[in-house]
């Protein structure tokens, strides 16, 4: 079977857990701080904190904005569940609008339109690797004075071009940038995830909110020469990373280039292979976007029944995923008024397909995926034309 996708991991990464497990220390401690650094320096951040997931960094980001109960964050609906999620436990609502359709990356236009006075904060995503346009949602939101967030949980090591200059994803562009830390990431800790932010007292509320709202970490008393006693100046969470996890990280960040660098050239291979399918679209990279191609997404030719495409694909051995879910399609957001059209967004979700691709991929499985596809596209279509025929 050719997965999905696959962690590139290696016999550094058991050296750096064992070596945590010896020492004794294994909650949030001195590898959390070496991977908060080693992260910032590599996306050009002043500042980076770690945290459990991804989905509690959009949490303490939107906290730290002031979004709260009865206010609106405009984002996708285009996108894992967990973003939208965040949003609602804040008790905030998200307003979901459209994606352009050549990226699959929040419209700016969209954006403009649905910007009403309830509005609290914008919360854009990099899907799937591929850096959003930057370059018109920022102005939007700065001209109606509102904050941004970037869920770049697919992003790490993906670049943009503002203003003639090439920047890292991270820097962050906005006012914070989070992304994970999970499996299917480019890298991962198993489970994680990183704020990063310019604002110095947005980083300083992070950090306390992540762990419990405690005044005196426990790294600090640890190393404390006389009795220190903490307190708890407000409510707080358990969002902690643990060394374990940040010794997988700081290995997995040494690696980064490299995974990217593989990653590209195997998406390149993709679009060679392809071009000799013009029915099938491949995804499109803007010229002032680089991808990581955490994913490498494909559109099918109208008519073709993506599950079937799919089943055909796995009976063959190779996994495949359909395209990004919708989140206002989903009973958990059965009750969402949705006020803008999202078709583009829906086309999206039932006309793509997600391909295999990960660092350790193989020129034979990536002809194994190709010939799949190809087979069961041509599956699909003597199904079409059986079904004209009667």
């Amino acid at each position: 079977m050719i997965p999905i996708a696959k962690p590139l991991l290696g016999v550094e990464e058991e050296e750096a857990v064992a070596a945590v497990v010896r020492s004794g220390w294994l909650s949030q401690g001195k590898e959390v701080l070496a991977f908060e650094t080693a992260f910032a320096a590599r996306v050009g951040a002043a500042r980076a904190c770690a945290v459990s997931n991804c989905t509690t960094a959009l949490h303490l980001a939107l906290l730290a904005l002031g979004v709260s109960r009865h206010d609106e964050v405009v984002t996708v609906s285009h996108s894992f569940i967990a973003t939208a999620n965040a949003i609602r436990q804040c008790g905030a609502e998200p307003v979901f609008v459209d994606i352009d359709p050549a990226t699959y990356n929040m419209s700016p236009d969209a954006l403009e339109a649905a910007i009403g006075p309830a509005t609290r904060a914008v919360l854009c995503v990099h899907q799937m690797g591929m850096p959003c346009n930057l370059a018109r949602i920022l102005p939007v939101a700065w001209k109606h004075d509102l904050p941004v967030i970037e869920d770049a949980a697919c992003a790490i090591g993906s670049e943009i071009c503002l203003d003639g200059t090439w920047q890292t994803i991270g820097a962050p562009l906005a006012d914070v940038a989070c992304f994970s830390f999970h499996p299917r990431k480019i890298v991962t800790t198993g489970e994680g995830g990183m704020l990063t932010t310019r604002h110095v007292h947005m980083d300083a509320r992070f950090r306390l909110w992540r762990q419990h709202g405690m005044d005196v970490s426990d790294t600090v008393r640890h190393k404390a020469r006389q009795v220190l006693f903490e307190s708890y100046s407000v409510t707080g969470y358990n969002y902690r990373m643990t060394d374990l996890q940040a010794a997988i990280g700081n290995q997995q960040m040494t690696r980064l280039d490299d995974i990217i660098a593989r990653r590209r050239r195997l998406a390149e291979r993709y679009h060679e292979m392809l071009a000799k399918m013009p029915e099938v679209a491949p995804p499109f990279e803007p010229g002032w976007a680089r991808s990581n191609w955490q994913s490498y997404c494909v559109r099918l030719p109208d008519g073709v029944d993506q599950r079937a495409v799919m089943q055909v694909m796995l009976d063959r051995g190779v996994a495949t995923r359909r395209g990004i879910m919708c989140t206002h399609l989903e009973p958990a957001y059965a009750d969402t008024r949705h006020r803008y059209p999202l078709g583009e967004s829906e086309r999206a979700r039932d006309h793509c397909v997600l391909l295999p691709l990960y660092p350790q991929m193989t020129e034979v499985e990536q002809a194994t995926v190709v010939d799949a596809l190809q087979r069961a596209l041509r599956l699909s279509r003597r199904g079409r034309r059986t079904r004209s025929a009667t």
